[in-house]
This record gives structure tokens, sequence and C-alpha cells, in this order.
């Protein structure tokens, strides 16, 4: 494989617009709050831009960001990583939008980009990873089968194998192992994307900012179709519930919040994640043959939406 060419440019340069056209579409979406920005440095080298929506008419609370940061990991990361190197570069975009009305869904997504160095500055290991899911309290099936074809189309514009192999690692990722459900329907998971001779790092980098420009069409008609639905205290209670399983996965299993508090990250972009309002009850079940009872079965057993 010939010399690796670092994509840390191009790739900043992608999650910056990315931003900027997803909080744009969102505040529109919204039509009363915009999206507060707070920019932050990184002791040990690099920062980010984290933008952030409270109490809006749709949303109730999103997180948008984005960091670019750099120098030397830690002896446990190398360890973790596996890696040869200690100096590096990352980069990517994390967003989780929280929106008011139980009948639309939360939804994450996140894209990066990971480089590591020689004593010469010299790139020698690079990958890309992300990937989108959808949170539904909810479950409408058109919107699931929607999510899910929207990603499958770009997927299949790269390589007909991706879809399947990454909705799988989707639900395998993305699942609360002590409760024996999934925190939500499913959507995508690539990690450690690589270059090859097949597959170089150029086909990475399409596929990755494909995937990020995929969001807004995946998730803005569903937010559309779902606002304006009326809702009472009862489904906002479940709502409720459910973001409380959200918080379980997050400070359990998810392995960016744990990375991040780690490794002395900054807290605030961190828990960006979680929602404004959640409950914990004793033992809750949902009412028998009830609509929240139908979510729980679906999260119980991985679907195949498309």
């Amino acid at each position: 494989m010939s010399k690796l060419i670092s994509y840390k440019e191009p790739f900043a340069a992608f999650i910056k617009q990315l931003q900027d056209e997803i909080c744009n579409a969102l505040e529109q979406s919204d039509g009363k709050n915009l999206f507060q920005e707070d920019l932050w440095q990184r002791e040990g080298g690099g920062g980010g831009r984290t933008r952030v929506i409270t109490n809006g008419q749709v949303f109730e609370k999103g997180g948008v960001n984005i960091s670019e940061v750099y120098g030397t990991l830690p002896e446990t990361m190398v360890q973790y990583l596996k890696v040869k190197h200690n100096q590096f570069f990352a980069c990517g975009i994390s967003l989780v939008i929280h929106p008011f009305n139980p009948f639309v869904p939360t939804v994450h997504a996140n894209y990066r980009y990971f480089e590591l160095y020689d004593n010469d500055g010299n790139v020698v290991d690079q990958w890309f990873a992300g990937g989108a899911d959808l949170t539904p309290y909810y479950l409408f099936e058109e919107d699931a089968v929607h999510f899910h074809k929207t990603h499958k189309e770009v997927c299949d514009s790269f390589d007909p194998s991706y879809f399947k192999n990454y909705k799988k690692a989707c639900d395998n990722y993305f699942h609360n192992h002590h409760r024996n459900e999934a925190r939500g329907i499913g959507g995508l998971f690539f990690d450690y994307l690589r270059p090859t001779a097949e597959k170089p790092s150029q086909h990475w980098f399409d596929f990755t900012t494909a995937c990020g420009k995929a969001f807004l069409p995946a998730y803005l008609p569903i937010v559309e179709k779902r606002k304006a639905h009326t809702f009472n205290e009862q489904q906002k209670h479940w709502q409720e519930i459910r973001r409380g399983r959200y918080v379980e996965f997050n400070l359990i299993h998810d392995k960016g919040t744990l990375f991040g508090l780690k490794t002395n990250g900054r807290i605030e972009s961190i828990l960006m994640s979680l929602p404004a309002t959640v409950r914990w009850e004793y033992n809750y079940q949902p009412t028998a043959n009830s609509e929240e009872e139908k979510l729980l079965h679906v999260l119980q057993q991985p679907k195949e939406w498309i």
C-alpha cells in the first residue's frame, strides 16, 4: 500500500460545514429558539465548537458539537487502541437531539477521523468511524423504514454489503445488555475503517462524509411529520421513562462517554447527550397491549426494517 496521505484538513472542513447545515435546518424546524455557541480549547492541544439548543418549540434539548484535538495519547489509550505510536490528531462531529414531543424520536449521530504519526510527523495509521441511530418513544414503522432506507441508499452506492454489516453492528452496539433491550431501533455503526489496496482512504472519506450528509434527509422529514402531533401527560411520562434507558446506556456502555470521562475530557460536551428531563420508577411496566408495550417488543428483538 502506498504512503498514507493526511485527511485532517478536508475532514475538519467537512464537519464545520455539516455542523452549520444541521444547526440551520434544525433551527428552521424549531421556529423558536436558536443554537447557542460555545468555543473551547483543550489543554493538550486543539479545541472545539459546541452548539446547544434548549427549551425550543420542537427541541427540548439538543447539541451539535465538533472538535479537533491533537497531541500525545496517554499510555492507557495506546494500549486500548493497540497502536505503536502516540502522536495523534482526531476530529469529528457528534450530535444528540431530544425533541419535546414524545412522538418525535430522539436521534444520535457522529462522524469522526483519527490519524497517528511517527517521530518525523508522517502519517502511519488512520481510520474513519461513525454512524447514526434513531430512538423513538412511540413506534411508527414508516418512520423506521424511512430512516433505514435513506442510509441504505448511501451504503449501496459504495458497496452492497455495507448496510447489512453496519446495521448489524449498530444493533449490537446500542444495546442495554443489563436490560436485554435495544436503546432504539438502530441505524448504522462503523469503526476503524482503515485503507486497503482495494479500498483506499479516499473511499472511506467519501463514504463517511456521504453518511454525514444523509443525516438531515433521514431525520428531518420525520420531525416535520410528527412535531405537531398532540400528546398527553401520560405519553410525556412514558418518554421520560424511556429517556432513563437512554441515560443508562450512555453512562454504562457508551465507549465515547467513558473515554471522555476517563481522559479528563470536557464534561459539558461529554454529557451534552443527556436529556433535560428523565425519570426512573421502580419496576415500571407499560399497560398490556398498549403502544408503549408494542415498542418494548421491538426493542427486545432487532428487526429488519427494509
